[in-house]
């Protein structure tokens, strides 16, 4: 066991991120029923529909899984209101003030994580009393950082500043990729892309084939005057590629973003018009598979690369 396989009482030190219009309940048990800690992605869920999920999950898996939520969603006091009336036990928050909500959750019994993208919320996270904090760098899909900090950089720069448990998130999708993470300092890894692309995630299935297609710069950091999200580029992002090169507004480049943007893409499969999050390691990702099979694979490549690292005199000096 380590800090995090403890922490969520999970038997390996993945968690699944709880990305829009790919978490729901059939991926999030998945994860969970194969070892790791899955998340509902109450991010892209209306207050009725995140209720529903819950009660799937919990009928899904007797294993530990979460919730992710971001703090700006606009009916927040209601989705708090539902995690606190389900009794869910463990809550990953992202984007916002760790020190509004945490208090609450933690009275009320759960497990607090909470996503940042800079060393300057370390202690924001420490000082609401999280239990853990995810470390996500710049590679990573959906919502990011201003400061464009790579994973590399982010987990090592965290880890000087806090004792918390660490999980790492940003460009991990392999064995290698993970046992990198931890030997940077991280007691975990959050996976989002790779889960996206598995059989049991709710995307619409040409986006689960536009990731595998997805080459080597095929996504980029966009929006930045909103809320910067890794986007892969089609019709959609070059709009929005056009538009801030011509010095578009925030609220210009809000008109065009308009509403439903991530659904018509992930969800309904518009790989034309749809916001189309994802990150960089789909460049990796060649084949939708089931995820029993992701976790397998995953821990596989893991231990043989620490006993590559152990074995091989190139790792000797």
């Amino acid at each position: 066991m380590n800090r995090v396989t403890e922490l969520f009482n999970i038997k390996y030190p993945i968690v699944q991120g709880g990305m829009v219009w790919c978490s729901g309940w059939k991926l999030a048990s998945a994860v969970s029923n194969n070892g790791g800690l899955g998340l509902l992605g109450a991010g892209s869920m209306r207050p009725e529909i995140l209720r529903e999920h819950i009660q799937k999950m919990q009928k899904a898996t007797d294993k530990p899984w979460g919730v992710n939520v971001p703090l700006l969603y606009p009916d927040i006091d209601q989705l708090i209101q539902i995690l606190i009336e389900e009794k869910v036990k463990i809550v990953f928050t992202s984007a916002g003030n760790p020190a509004k909500w945490t208090g609450l959750l933690k009275e009320n019994g759960m497990t607090v994580v909470h996503v940042i993208a800079n060393g300057r919320f370390t202690k924001k996270c420490e000082d609401a009393g999280v239990d853990a904090i995810v470390a996500e760098g710049f590679e990573a899909g959906g919502h990011n950082g201003r400061e464009e900090t790579t994973t590399l950089t982010l987990i090592q720069h965290i880890r000087q500043l806090t004792s918390l448990p660490l999980i790492a998130a940003g460009g991990i999708g392999t064995g290698k990729g993970m046992l990198t993470a931890m030997t940077l300092g991280a007691d975990g890894v959050q996976i989002g892309s790779l889960f996206a692309a598995s059989e049991e995630s709710s995307a619409h299935s040409e986006f689960k084939k536009c990731i595998i297609e997805t080459g080597e710069g095929g996504t980029q950091l966009s929006l930045k005057k909103l809320a910067p999200v890794r986007l892969i580029k089609n019709a959609f992002f070059e709009q929005v590629q056009k538009a801030e090169l011509e010095g578009a507004s925030a609220l210009d480049l809000q008109k065009l973003l308009g509403k439903g943007r991530a659904k018509k893409g992930i969800f309904e499969g518009d790989m034309i018009e749809g916001e189309l999050e994802i990150g960089q390691i789909a460049t990796l990702i060649n084949e939708v598979k089931p995820v029993k099979e992701q976790m397998t694979e995953l821990l596989k490549e893991y231990n043989e690369a620490k006993q590559e690292i152990a074995n091989n005199t190139r790792f000797q000096f």
